[in-house]
């Protein structure tokens, strides 16, 4: 994919598409989302957007991994360093007018010389009936309205907040909900792989592919979330809880975890493999949660450069979270250490 050949991430932030909402056809919403940059500087910057979810919502009976949306229409998108969450007037670059994005279209902005040193805002104007958002987002975004800027969710964001720089390697932190930092607090960046790519050189890029509800049968559907994972160099892959939730049948999560291991080390990619984190799981799960387990370590482990179970930092049993299912700060700074502690040799 030529775009990652170019760019890589310079947030911590997941944007995923996650799930669809709808508008009416003759509405044009201005929004603004702002991301945190891994990086201060001066880079060219390009938004990568696309038009399908890329994982399963809820009990999966509206939203699920793959679906198209409708085409939506991109009026004018621009972008503009800032501190922080404003509705203050800045100093925005174009990026880019009047684009469509297709149902199976991939599209990304032509690079714009940016300086930002710790927030980047993008602001949007966009219109369409069927688009894809992030339901449960931890960015920060504010609709424009007739009595001023609202919070709001509804927004197509970028599938990645590309720069163009040099790099030792590309890590992409692949997984659920708690990759992606639910049980952390909004725009806070302390969920556990943000903490970890503070404690890592400046010089690697990290690429945050969590996405709330999400499962490894949808990884294993081979789609464009796995296709974007499969561009970094190391992938950490974290996977498994909501297959149990939602009570899979245990050996289809077992081939679904097999397959996607197997895909990583056959595309040549370093492959830090955890285990299926704790959750707060009932009796029928948590036997399921076992097993799994037991299989990931007996068959994946051996497929692994790298393995690392986060329960000894997250519980006192091996079981129960401490910190909640979605660890909160504390739990992902002990995560994000141990595991720091792990991976600092690897790279």
């Amino acid at each position: 994919m030529s775009y990652f050949e170019d760019f890589v991430s310079n947030t911590t932030a997941s944007s995923a598409n996650q799930f669809f909402f709808l508008a009416e056809p003759k509405e044009v919403r201005t929004c603004r989302v702002f991301y945190r940059v891994t990086v201060g500087g001066s880079f060219p910057y390009s938004l990568l957007f696309g038009n399908t979810l890329d994982s399963t919502y809820g009990d999966g009976k509206i939203g699920k991994a793959n679906m198209e949306c409708l085409p939506w229409r991109i009026h004018s998108l621009k972008a503009a360093p800032c501190e922080g969450v404003t509705e203050e007037d800045l100093p925005f670059v174009p990026l880019a007018e009047d684009v469509e994005i297709t149902a199976e279209q991939v599209y990304s902005t032509p690079p714009v010389d940016l300086t930002a040193e710790r927030y980047l805002c993008i602001e949007m104007t966009f219109s369409g009936t069927k688009l894809p958002y992030h339901e449960e987002t931890l960015l920060p975004i504010l609709k424009k309205t007739a009595s001023g800027w609202q919070p709001t969710k509804e927004m197509p964001l970028p599938l990645m907040v590309g720069v163009r720089r040099e790099v030792k390697g590309r890590i992409c932190y692949l997984g659920d909900s708690i990759t992606q930092g639910i049980g952390t607090p909004v725009d806070s960046y302390t969920h556990w792989n943000a903490l970890l790519a503070e404690k890592m050189r400046k010089d690697y890029a990290h690429y945050n592919l969590g996405i709330g509800y999400a499962r490894a049968h949808d990884i294993a559907s081979h789609g464009y979330w796995l296709e974007r994972a499969l561009q970094s160099d190391v992938i950490v892959l974290c996977i498994g809880t909501n297959d149990l939730l939602q009570c899979y049948p245990e050996e289809q999560i077992k081939n679904d975890l097999a397959d996607i291991v197997d895909t990583i080390k056959a595309a040549g990619k370093t492959l830090v493999l955890q285990a299926v984190p704790p959750f707060e799981y009932w009796s029928e799960p948590m036997a399921a949660w076992e097993r799994v387990n037991g299989f990931v370590k007996e068959r994946l482990v051996p497929k692994a450069d790298l393995f690392f179970d986060p329960a000894p930092f997250l519980t006192k049993d091996g079981k129960t979270p401490l910190y909640g299912g979605h660890p909160n700060e504390q739990g992902c700074s002990l995560w994000a250490e141990a595991l720091y502690q792990a991976m600092k040799d690897l790279l």
